[in-house]
């Protein structure tokens, strides 16, 4: 069984995967305290432990530095398997035609490669993160580049934060288009306008591009933002998963 591990800046996923399958995944809150972040790693390897077969083998990415350190070293303790960091170790198997290769988030190249191995090429992926981003891979199947926006999270609480009246809302569906309260205004807002965005950011790479790409969803969101959008074709809630696989499979192979 092959443990892979997603380090975002809000929250880390864990997920046990046998091949592509993935056959259970667990959250925990990213900013904590080195203290409470290892008792969660416990809690959910215990679990782990005790559902699944042994664990031969854990891939990482991170864009946290301080979480992954404490993650690693974590993971070093507690199992004696060999423990991959993507962009340290192994490096994601795609053509980075970013002008500073460096900057991009690894969680990204990830997205991209295994969208390319699962879906084809030319494709968009949508990732509905902290921040949402917009990756796009060529007909050749590099990495061309892509766009960067705040997160849905991140404008709710920007609204809560940086104005004097407006309430800090859960996030969920709204219930209508016009909002008949500050709550469903702010939701309706959100979700419509981050649909209508989604969409016209497409738009607008078909155009610079002169392609029609696949465009593949993922991130925390996606359930609900695919109701808002009429240019997402597929939803694949594990696909940084599934990448972390096909890299981790890669290396096998060498």
């Amino acid at each position: 069984m092959l443990l892979a591990v997603d380090i975002g800046n809000t929250t880390l996923s864990l997920g046990i995967l046998d091949g592509e399958r993935i056959l259970g995944v667990w959250h925990v809150y990213t900013a904590q305290t080195q203290t409470q972040l290892v008792a969660d790693l416990s809690k959910v390897l215990v679990q782990i432990k005790r559902k699944h077969d042994p664990v031969s083998a854990v891939i990482i990415c991170s864009v946290v530095p301080r979480a992954l350190r404490i993650v690693k070293l974590f993971f070093q303790r507690k199992l004696t398997v060999r423990i991959f960091v993507v962009g340290q170790d192994i490096k994601v198997p795609i053509k980075n035609n970013y002008r500073y290769p460096r900057q991009v988030g690894q969680d990204r190249l990830v997205g991209a490669y295994a969208a390319k191995i699962l879906y084809g090429v030319p494709l968009i992926v949508v990732d509905f993160g902290t921040a949402i981003t917009f990756d796009v891979v060529s007909r050749k199947g590099e990495y061309l580049g892509g766009i960067i926006v705040p997160g849905i999270r991140l404008t709710a609480e920007s609204l809560f934060k940086k104005t004097a009246l407006l309430p800090k809302v859960e996030i969920a569906r709204p219930k209508e288009l016009i909002g008949r309260d500050t709550k469903n205004s702010i939701l309706s807002g959100i979700f419509y306008g981050y649909g209508s965005l989604c969409d016209g950011l497409v738009r607008l790479i078909n155009q610079e591009l002169k392609l029609r790409p696949k465009v593949i969803a993922t991130g925390g969101y996606v359930e609900i933002m695919q109701q808002f959008s009429r240019k997402i074709q597929k939803v694949d809630e594990g696909l940084i998963f599934r990448g972390l696989y096909l890299i981790y499979r890669n290396v096998e192979k060498g």
